[in-house]
């Protein structure tokens, strides 16, 4: 009970510093540049500035961010349930709060600047609202929406097909120099957006080849805690029967394990290689998909 409120408390605070540090650039740098990036605030900027020139009054972003969300989280509500919108509908709420409270004006005068600025921020900020297992609505949510059919791609990569819409959308009102330098920043977002997940992910496997196998075997279990797996092997070229431990641990762990190995045997074998995701004891918990509601 305890670890499940504290697992709830973590991703909360995730959503909470992803959507802040996602509303600096499109304060300071998208919206008072007339850089359309994509996403409900992308379509925001567009609406805002045609109001502006139409009819004289703006629309703040905040508020339009709410707006353009409602049928989306309509039609999310039946794919993936009322518990997942619940923590949606915090980040759409967050963003749009961060939109209010972060200040807006010019910060860079140059456009290369200000997109490589925009893509990183906006890259670390929804990697922290996925790694939440949620979206900030818009695209992120329609990107998670069709992440459900088509598992094989991943949301960053349905995040930039869908922003990359809304960008060309944004040509016609701002240029086609300003959407050259949006599309710049989409790539750098989804870049980062993406390493930061796969970041979270990654482990590292050593497999070590050694006559002090029992040895090595029982320090990393109780230095480390973590498992170890003996494999039965036979060397091609001397017909010898050896021993190989399989371990898959952190990658700050891996440094401890070479150092536990050497310490014990100074000749031992070590293959080590970066394992792209572990699920199980340790790792990633396996969570049971959320019922529908």
């Amino acid at each position: 009970m305890l670890l499940g409120k504290h697992k709830q408390l973590k991703e909360l605070l995730l959503i909470i510093i992803g959507t802040f540090i996602m509303a600096v650039p499109i304060n300071l740098v998208f919206d008072p540049m007339g850089i359309v990036t994509g996403g409900v605030t992308g379509l925001g900027i567009i609406v805002k500035f045609m109001v502006e020139r139409a009819f004289g009054f703006s629309i703040p972003l905040w508020l339009l961010n709410i707006v353009f969300n409602v049928p989306l989280f309509i039609a999310a509500f039946f794919v993936k349930g009322k518990k997942y919108i619940a923590k949606t509908g915090f980040a759409a709420l967050m963003l749009s709060a961060a939109l209010a409270i972060v200040p807006s004006f010019q910060l860079f005068d140059e456009l290369i600047i200000a997109v490589i600025f925009g893509g990183v921020l906006s890259g670390a900020g929804i990697g922290l609202v996925f790694a939440a297992m949620a979206t900030t609505g818009g695209t992120d949510l329609l990107s998670a929406l069709l992440h459900e059919k088509w598992k094989y791609l991943s949301i960053p990569v349905f995040l930039f097909i869908t922003d990359g819409s809304i960008v060309l959308t944004g040509a016609l009102v701002f240029g086609l120099d300003k959407a050259i330098y949006a599309i710049i920043e989409l790539y750098i977002c989804s870049k980062i957006s993406d390493a930061m997940l796969d970041g979270m992910k990654f482990a590292k496997m050593a497999q070590i080849i050694s006559d002090k196998y029992d040895e090595i075997a029982k320090a990393i279990l109780e230095r480390l805690d973590r498992g170890v797996t003996k494999l039965d092997a036979t060397g091609m070229y001397s017909g010898a029967e050896r021993k190989v431990l399989y371990c898959v641990v952190s990658k700050k762990q891996m440094v401890e394990v070479t150092d536990i190995v050497y310490s014990i045997d100074p000749k031992a074998f070590v293959i080590i290689s970066d394992v792209r995701e572990v699920r199980g004891e340790g790792f990633i918990e396996y969570t049971p998909p959320v019922e529908k509601q």
